[in-house]
Parts: C-alpha cells; structure tokens; sequence
C-alpha cells in the first residue's frame, strides 16, 4: 500500500523521526536557556548542560537525517538507534537524579528543569521504538543473496543453506 508513491512504513517513520525532531530541539531550548545565561554571567559551562546540548543537536540532525528514504535501509541506522537510545537513559539518569525529587517552591527555573526531565523520558522512549522498528524494517527489507557466487537474489523466504546436491 503506498500515498503518492510513499509505503505506510515510510510514512509512519516519518511521523516518529518527525517527532524525536521536535523533542530534541525542545530539550536544546530547555537546557540551552542555562547555558544562556551562564555565559552571559562569564560563568564556566556546566558539562552536563553541555551533553544535553550535544545530545539533543545529536539526536535532531538524526532525525532529519532519517527521513532520508533509503537511509532506513542500512544496518548502521539500528546501531546508531540504539546509541542515541543509551545517550537518552544516562541523560534522564543524571537530571532526573537530580530535579525529579526536587521542589519548585515557585521557582520556574527548578519547574523548568523538573519539565525537562520527563521530556528527556519521552526522547529516550521515542529513540527505543526507533531502535525496535527499524531493526524489525531492516530484518523484513535486507536483501540477501546466495552462499556460494554471491549474485543470485533470495527471496524472503528463501534458504541459504546448501540443496545437498553434490557434483
């Protein structure tokens, strides 16, 4: 089934890159704030806003990378999922260590922050069902090709086992 020469599977990859786009350029624009005003105090850069910002610039230019239709189809995309997965735990691990215990007490920084972190949640969880979909879209896509010479295309049902016919 395809829209416009698009198969759903593409469509539906689009929606969820399309939406890890979106959280990791929020997460740049929460974190970013404090490395704003740091920097304008003549404040040294934090290293964990700092990964932050590397991790969300990391996973945003993955995203728009990713709706590039034949990178899909490459095993490296699952690989790469998976890290940027990984990247997302330690980064929920180490904010939410952090404020999720913490009370505002009617400071919007804190709140700010508090916010991030379940956003840091959804990104990691966006990035796992990344990881699942397209190592189950390159498994069902691979193509594979016979033992021996290498040049015959096999279906996706196909053996690559010997027939057990000898010469």
């Amino acid at each position: 089934m395809s829209i416009l020469g698009m198969t759903v599977s593409y469509l539906l990859f689009c929606v969820l890159h399309f939406f890890q786009f979106v959280l990791a350029i929020t997460v740049c624009g929460l974190y970013g704030v404090d490395l704003q005003r740091a920097r304008s105090q003549g404040k040294y850069a934090d290293g964990k806003w700092v990964y932050a910002e590397v991790v969300g610039a990391l996973a945003a230019l993955t995203a728009i990378l990713y709706m590039v239709p034949f990178i899909l189809r490459f095993a490296a995309v699952t690989i790469w999922s998976f890290i940027l997965f990984v990247l997302w735990i330690a980064l929920f691990g180490l904010f939410g260590n952090m404020y999720i215990h913490e009370d505002p007490e009617g400071n919007s920084d804190i709140q700010r922050m508090k916010n991030a972190v379940w956003v840091d949640l959804a990104n990691a969880l966006l990035w796992l069902i990344g990881f699942v979909a397209s190592g189950a879209y390159w498994w069902t896509h691979r193509e594979r090709v016979s033992r021996f010479t290498g040049r015959a295309k096999l279906g996706r049902n196909a053996s690559t086992r010997s027939t057990g016919w000898t010469a």
